[in-house]
């Protein structure tokens, strides 16, 4: 069985995400030697190991993608986006159609509201087909609204981030954008294939849409909306935050509003955007190879250190920091603990950082 079968299988397990897959590779250096290893460090959590998919499954998924033209990206090759690789949370593994050379091309995110005003989705095609034309590739969500009218200005140079599986259109009118992006630009899901978008699924795509752009350009938005995640999570990351204002009586232009008051760059032409993402003197930019981020190895924790750990722990989500602090243990040892405790079944993973007992 080949390391990337054996790969898929491990983050297609139920209960291992992104952080828990990392941790896993990290400790035992392949995904072979972590599904072998599965048992026992459920066992030490006090629960049964998660079910791990068998080879047939994860080789049928391949060999679906390999019919539509697509591959699986995993987290640590070559061409896996380096901008999304330097984020807090990248994706295990993505499914991807098309040009990936485009996550390189300056990527700026535009997002904004799916029932966008006819004049903010002229200004988005329009500032997404001059940025393009300037060297940049324009990333977003594929959604109605802004995102189709920024993916149609920019395109070919533009990467579409899907909530589903790569084989799924939404919203259904989109199927011709979508299959144009897959064959002229860059198509990426985190879902594996035949996955309908749900509304959990959202969020995630958002993370991935900010993580692999220099800054995110927000042209319209609620003040409640999916738009203003995903500057939250450029901002977090340390990426451009930028936003176009709006007319004070459209509730739409409300969120860009609160963004620009907040901090955000008030942008009105591409030039604006250029500004913000081009280093001021090219010569300071650094080419360096992406380097994946992975936690350092866990180490093994003794019983004392589970009783320590798991005292701390509640249905109340705490951040792994305090955890660390309160314990007085190294953090691979919390680490270590923690990640037992999550394939037993008795651990839930949440935004920021923070973990609560199921």
């Amino acid at each position: 069985m080949s390391e990337a079968l054996a790969r898929l299988r491990l983050i297609r397990t139920p209960s291992i995400g992104p952080v828990t897959y990392r941790q896993l590779i990290a400790r035992f250096g392949t995904a072979a030697a972590a599904i072998d290893a599965l048992p026992d460090l459920a066992r030490r959590g006090g629960g049964r190991a998660p079910v791990v998919p068998p080879v047939a499954l994860a080789e049928r998924e391949s060999a679906l993608l390999a019919r539509i033209g697509a591959r699986h990206l995993f987290l640590g090759d070559a061409d896996y986006p380096r901008l999304l690789a330097e984020s807090d949370n990248p994706p295990a593994v993505l499914t991807a159609r098309g040009d990936l050379s485009l996550a390189a091309r300056l990527p700026v995110a535009i997002v904004g509201a799916r029932n966008a005003s006819a004049a903010a989705c002229r200004f988005a095609r329009q500032i997404a087909h001059a940025l393009s034309a300037r060297g940049a590739t324009i990333v977003s969500g594929l959604a109605r609204g802004i995102d189709t009218a920024a993916h149609e200005g920019a395109l070919p140079a533009t990467i579409g981030v899907i909530a589903g599986g790569i084989d799924v259109v939404y919203p259904p009118e989109n199927a011709a954008v979508q299959e144009r992006i897959a064959q002229e630009g860059l198509l990426l899901a985190e879902m594996p294939p035949g996955t309908e978008p749900r509304a959990r699924h959202f969020p995630h795509r958002n993370r991935i849409i900010a993580g692999l752009s220099l800054g995110t350009l927000v042209v319209e938005a609620a003040p409640r909306s999916g738009s203003l995640i995903t500057a939250r999570l450029a901002g977090e990351a340390g990426r451009e935050v930028m936003a176009v204002p709006g007319h004070p009586l459209d509730p739409r232009a409300h969120g860009c509003n609160a963004l620009i008051r907040d901090g955000a760059t008030l942008i009105q032409t591409a030039d604006d955007v250029l500004e913000q993402i081009r280093p001021i003197d090219a010569r300071a930019a650094v080419h360096a190879p992406a380097a994946p981020w992975l936690p350092p190895p866990p180490e093994d924790a003794s019983d004392a250190d589970r009783r320590r750990v798991e005292g701390l722990l509640a249905p109340v989500a705490v951040g792994v920091d305090e955890i660390v602090r309160q314990s007085g243990l190294s953090p691979a040892i919390v680490q270590m603990v923690l990640l037992e405790l999550e394939l037993a079944g008795r651990l839930e993973r949440h935004a920021g950082g923070r973990v609560s007992l199921c």
